[in-house]
């Protein structure tokens, strides 16, 4: 289950901010706005095929997935930045690509897509912005995708020189200037004559004005990508290595602002979901690595499930096979007094209170970047906020997680509160595939108009022995 913590990571975001005047917003060889504001690509002639495409991002992110620090899929982190970009691809025109979306423990802020659909977001590009802003990096980069960018302008090279190109391309895109014969080993063969894979100027307009039509159509706010296109040139020096790798085609903000202007009036989330707050806050306590910490790193990372098609490796952010055995609640109990709420939890569960959650899991329950698989998260929401909106938002945040059972009513010392039953992929691998987790949410509403959330979790096999713990925990549960 992922933690409900409430600052989540700034994603890697791919679009350059600069102070030079632009030219017309649609100078783009291959992009148009047509009568109805609506911006539409034109694929030109791109020679490498479709299956060319995705043959040469798969041989290149297998790379990736041996030298960098990429987070596993089922990392909190992980998931959320795959349900934001499945969102964003379902809007993008053309091909359907098999998009992938992962997170690098870098600490820079960037990100890079691949031919065929991999795409790469950096853990500092997560931690430096807000909801909107990483769904406009994301969107860029699936605009590059779309537009094929890199099959295009490596069209009149060989494939064999085209795959030492990309190579090349991701080099600087995921370490930086001087670093980039880390990835040199392998079936990547990295600079050595390799031509020069960054994108043109004109590519970066049309994944920017691309980008902006894709968020405006997946509900999100394309005025937040030219906000952060902003943030970025005013730093002096936090998005340099964005900047560098995705070249400024001229006054991005204002480019951007001029296409939008033509867009049909829409209504935008004035704030951050819960579970962007959430995964920023668990992404600002994640461990990321400098592009010269990457360069410098021997031997494998032991962070990452193995690359797509391979059989997954559990790291750090997954469980491996673990007993009932092992987590089972002892017959003693330890009392909780504080902030308010009051409560008994097993005496060998450990309790961890910091940044407004509160978690109660056994040692063995829970994995190294803090993904459950068995225990009690309990966090505050503000007022207005309904019960069915948490649970839905917990979905949302959640790939592959559904309400099995609920709303149900309850009541928990006397007062109200509902219930439902969730059931999704647990932290916990076995046999090479993530086991079964069943999530019971209980909403109990305070005087102040706030909701109290607890989250018990536990791979579905033990839901029935679990459960009698949870009920336990429950009923001595006081909010004062």
């Amino acid at each position: 289950m992922k933690l409900r913590n409430s600052n989540f990571i700034r994603v890697m975001i791919l679009v350059l901010v600069s102070t030079i005047s632009v030219p017309s917003p649609l100078a783009a060889q291959h992009i148009r706005q047509d009568a109805s504001g609506r911006v539409v690509p034109d694929f030109g002639d791109v020679r490498m095929s479709e299956e060319d495409q995705i043959k040469l991002g798969q041989r290149v992110s297998a790379e990736v997935y041996k030298q960098m620090p990429v987070l596993p899929a089922s990392s909190q982190i992980t998931r959320y930045v795959q349900h934001m970009g499945e969102r964003l691809a379902a809007k993008a025109p053309g091909t359907r690509w098999p998009f992938e979306f992962r997170v690098i423990a870098q600490k820079e802020i960037n990100a890079f897509a691949l031919p065929g659909g991999p795409i790469f977001v950096n853990l500092g590009t997560i931690q430096a912005a807000d909801e909107g802003e990483l769904a406009g990096v994301m969107a860029h980069e699936i605009a590059h995708v779309v537009m094929q960018h890199t099959a295009r302008d490596a069209r009149k090279q060989q494939t064999t020189r085209t795959i030492g190109a990309i190579g090349s391309m991701i080099a600087g895109a995921v370490l930086g200037s001087g670093i980039g014969g880390t990835l040199a080993s392998g079936a990547i063969q990295i600079g050595a004559g390799a031509i020069s894979m960054k994108y043109t100027r004109a590519d970066e307009n049309e994944a920017d004005l691309l980008g902006a039509q894709i968020m405006y159509d997946a509900g999100y706010n394309p005025y937040s990508m030219a906000e952060f296109f902003q943030k970025l040139a005013q730093q002096n020096g936090g998005g340099i290595q964005f900047l560098s790798d995705h070249p400024n085609p001229g006054n991005r903000a204002e480019a951007v602002r001029n296409v939008i202007q033509k867009f049909p009036q829409k209504s935008y989330p004035r704030s951050d979901s819960q579970e962007f707050v959430a995964m920023k806050r668990v992404a600002g306590e994640t461990k990321a690595y400098t592009a010269q910490e990457i360069a410098n790193h021997k031997g494998s990372w032991n962070l990452s499930d193995a690359a797509p098609g391979e059989k997954p490796n559990p790291g750090s952010g997954s469980i491996e096979t673990v007993s009932y055995a092992q987590v089972r609640p002892s017959g003693a109990w330890n009392h909780f007094d504080q902030g308010g709420l009051a409560f008994d939890h097993p005496a060998n569960w450990r309790l961890s209170n910091k940044n407004d959650e509160i978690i109660v899991a056994p040692p063995a329950g829970i994995s190294s970047n803090g993904a459950i698989a068995y225990g009690l998260s309990i966090y505050s929401v503000k007022s207005g906020v309904s019960s069915a909106e948490i649970a839905g938002g917990i979905v949302e945040g959640n790939p592959g997680m559904k309400i099995l059972v609920g709303p149900n009513r309850l009541r928990v010392n006397g007062v109200e509160a509902t219930s439902y039953d969730l059931i999704g992929n647990s932290p916990i691998v076995e046999a090479g595939s993530q086991a079964r987790e069943h999530d019971w949410l209980v909403t109990i509403p305070r005087g102040d108009g706030s909701t109290i959330v607890l989250i018990f979790t536990t791979p579905e096999r033990d839901y029935a022995e679990m459960k009698r713990t949870f009920q336990t925990m429950l009923r001595s549960f006081r909010v004062h």
